[in-house]
């Protein structure tokens, strides 16, 4: 894998540098990066388990394709390039869904959150996920609340940000 530069982000979401991929990682900097939500017309999201092989959260499941924010890389454009990247999902639009902010002891990061409706085939054009399926959100609810269910930590938090808020149907995954 190449080292590629990564954005350093503020707490507010403002770019105020840039680190290789490795020394990101290392040194859990806060860095910038997308997260899309992909539903389909039903309502349902698709949540997929990343590769063995990934540097970050190996084996996790995940509700939202996305990576990295290159320095300069536009959002809405670098969410793209990781949805079709991973799932093979082209030629949509995206909703913005703000900022979500996740730090913990392995990694520090500002989300550039969308959301996309797509009905197509799903294909794992680059191995960085391994399968996946479509849940519906009280589904997707009881799965989270299983603490033997492997999730990737800061798409939980965006889940449970988007939940608290009442965004949407997201509502369906408050814990009770």
């Amino acid at each position: 894998m190449v080292d590629e530069p990564v954005a350093l982000l503020d707490t507010e979401g403002q770019v105020v540098g840039q680190a290789p991929r490795s020394v990101v990682r290392r040194d859990n900097l806060r860095h910038g990066a997308t997260a899309v939500l992909v539903r389909n017309s039903q309502g349902q999201i698709y949540v997929h388990l990343r590769s063995a092989l990934k540097d970050w959260a190996p084996s996790h499941h995940d509700a939202a394709a996305g990576g990295i924010l290159r320095p300069g890389e536009d959002p809405a454009k670098s969410a793209l390039r990781e949805l079709a990247e991973e799932l093979g999902v082209e030629g949509v639009s995206l909703r913005p869904l703000g900022l979500s902010s996740y730090d913990d002891d392995t990694t520090k990061v500002v989300e550039h959150v969308f959301e996309t409706t797509w009905d197509g085939p799903i294909v794992f054009n680059d191995g960085e996920v391994q399968s996946g399926e479509w849940l519906g959100l009280g589904e997707l609810a009881v799965r989270l609340a299983d603490p033997q269910w492997l999730f990737v930590p800061d798409t939980r938090a965006l889940l449970e940000g988007l939940a608290a808020c009442g965004l949407a149907d997201y509502s369906q995954l408050r814990r009770s």
